[in-house]
């Protein structure tokens, strides 16, 4: 073998182990930017839901039932604050949810199933937690993006009195994040679709939407519907917020139960994706 062969054949052993290197350091971060990427086809999609849906809500409830409702009380609302101001953080929460359940149900399904991408990914040197790790953080981005944007809104429409309101953005954050966790562990273990998102959209979303506290106080429900809100993510980031938002009194035992919960059900969710992630990926 003559020098320049031997040379550089070595040269693309260094650079080849350089790159398994990064890839083994970054990987979560080189998935994320492949996600991120993804997105660009949807865009716009994402950019108008930001804007537009907040804009629905607010004007709905702000000027129209809210409206209703301050003016049938007295002009106080919730106690001393308007109906916009108590439903804010719970719209706000509820759209973090939203966001993380999208990003994390049909793209991983699609990632084992359509695409095949995570294969392709983990046939790099990008472990499967890596490939889960990255796909949360992807969903996270646009997280931060969709609560940034709803946050500004409200604050547009001066439902965010506090001024430590903006604690709200991290308890929203936590909770897309930690639901999103869920949703990934469960969409990993999907082979098909089977309708199965839909029937988690009727009967997980749409109920936590309205049994957790959203446009009225948990306590105003039966008891025998209560404990929807309490096994909700939606409810512990909505109270977090409103505690933010306009100082409502909670005692801090249960302000820390509702940071606790939302953290464990995101360490739940990781720890069951990273197992199923790599079981799919074995084989």
């Amino acid at each position: 073998m003559s020098v320049e062969v031997r040379a550089h054949a070595g040269a693309r052993a260094y650079f080849g182990e350089r790159r398994s290197a990064r890839s083994i350091a970054f990987g979560a971060w080189y998935v994320c930017e492949h996600r991120l990427r993804t997105m660009r086809a949807y865009l716009m999609t994402i950019v108008m839901g930001s804007v537009f849906n907040p804009m629905f809500y607010l004007f709905s409830l702000g000027l129209g039932i809210g409206s209703y409702i301050d003016a049938s009380s007295g002009g106080l609302g919730q106690g001393a604050i308007s109906y916009l101001t108590f439903v804010g953080p719970a719209l706000l929460a509820s759209a973090a949810l939203n966001v993380g359940f999208e990003e994390c149900a049909f793209p991983v399904l699609g990632g084992f199933k359509w695409t095949r991408e995570f294969w392709a990914m983990n046939a790099a040197p990008i472990s499967a937690r890596q490939v889960a790790s990255g796909v949360l953080m992807a969903a996270g981005f646009r997280v931060v993006f969709t609560v940034a944007v709803f946050f500004g809104f409200l604050s547009l429409f001066h439902a965010l009195p506090s001024p430590s309101a903006w604690m709200a953005m991290p308890a929203a954050m936590l909770s897309g994040l930690a639901f999103g966790s869920v949703i990934m562990a469960i969409a990993s273990r999907l082979e098909e679709d089977d309708g199965w998102f839909a029937m988690i959209n009727r009967l997980v979303i749409a109920p936590m939407f309205l049994f957790s506290g959203t446009f009225f106080p948990l306590e105003r429900l039966p008891l025998g519907l209560q404990w929807i809100g309490w096994i909700s993510p939606l409810w512990h980031a909505t109270q977090l917020g409103r505690v933010a938002a306009y100082g409502m009194v909670e005692p801090a035992w249960l302000t820390a139960c509702h940071i606790g919960y939302l953290v464990i059900m995101l360490i739940i969710g990781l720890a069951l994706s990273f197992r199923t992630f790599a079981r799919r990926l074995s084989k």
